[in-house]
């Protein structure tokens, strides 16, 4: 795999961590709430952006775009 493929991975996973120890979810709890409400879609969308923020306020963000399709947390 490619160093920048396995950034992003590594990035990803991490971020999944973090949202989830934020929200007190398991990780694939976290995982699930963020395909469910596009929040996964919007990370693939703009990560070239969101990657350079800190994961707090890429959590903001992906809260705000899940609570607007429809999520509950935050």
């Amino acid at each position: 795999m490619p160093r920048t493929e396995q950034n992003k991975l590594n990035y990803i996973i991490a971020l999944i961590a973090e949202f989830a120890a934020h929200y007190g979810l398991q990780a694939r709890q976290a995982y699930n709430y963020l395909v469910r409400f596009d929040g996964m879609k919007h990370l693939f969308n703009y990560y070239d952006v969101l990657h350079t923020q800190s994961f707090d306020d890429t959590i903001e963000t992906m809260t705000e775009v899940c609570r607007h399709h429809g999520g509950q947390l935050g």
